[in-house]
């Protein structure tokens, strides 16, 4: 069950199936050696992580678009091509953007003295009127006096670019936490739904950390992309 959920989860999220339909039971149950009982576990997991939706004559749909981007266009450092959801796609919904503090755990992060006055700026990712992602970043000075009145249109690397914002290096610390009651609420999911964790510090061309962002994203929409190749070394 966890092989052939894996191999249609795969399919699901990228957009393999003509008209968003799947094989019927028995066409599953054909073409991965799977019994019905199989079958039938692997779709109801599914459905209930809100990718699929089955109705009686009509056969199990995909609920759902995922959005695919490179993870080199994720940190920043590379424009991001034509169909990228970073490609002024997006839309933010401001939840908090206020001069505080800068707290003691954020502090140790980037560096610089509890206490120090930062902009926190927190926001709801939008695709069209569809939550993909919440962000809550912690910003120093001088970015964040740059930043803090600048309109904020479309995705964070167009807003500091947009700032006059610069920066040379973006670091991601990657994982997975269950969305508490909050999260869920803005995300429009289920409590307790799987979301990618991403922390993110960004620094200016020096080294100099100036943002620390805590990322939650729906792993059900979207999907990150990232390559690699050996090197090799010419014979001597």
């Amino acid at each position: 069950m966890r092989r052939l959920r894996d191999l249609l989860r795969s399919a699901i999220l990228r957009d393999t199936f003509a008209d968003g339909l799947l094989p019927t039971e028995a066409e599953l149950m054909a073409s991965y050696g799977a019994t019905r009982a199989t079958v039938r576990e692997t779709l109801a997991l599914l459905r209930g992580e809100g990718l699929i939706d089955r109705r009686q004559g009509v056969g199990t749909h995909v609920v759902v678009k995922a959005v695919m981007t490179q993870l080199v266009e994720a940190h920043g450092v590379e424009p991001p091509s034509q169909e990228s959801l970073l490609n002024r796609r997006l839309r933010p919904q401001v939840l908090d953007r206020s001069m505080i503090p800068l707290p003691a755990l954020a502090a140790e992060r980037l560096g610089a003295p509890p206490g120090t006055p930062c902009l926190r700026l927190e926001y709801v990712s939008l695709f069209g009127d569809e939550p993909h992602g919440m962000a809550t970043n912690y910003v120093l000075n001088p970015e964040a006096e740059r930043m803090r009145d600048q309109p904020f249109v479309h995705d964070w690397y167009n807003l500091l670019n947009e700032s006059g914002v610069g920066y040379e290096e973006s670091e991601f610390v990657c994982g997975c936490s269950p969305a508490d009651s909050a999260t869920a609420a803005r995300l429009g999911i289920a409590e307790g739904s799987p979301l990618i964790t991403m922390e993110q510090v960004i620094r200016d061309a020096t080294g100099r950390p100036f943002n620390l962002a805590y990322i939650h994203i729906r792993g059900d929409r979207f999907l990150f992309v990232s390559n690699a190749a050996r090197r090799h070394t010419p014979p001597a």
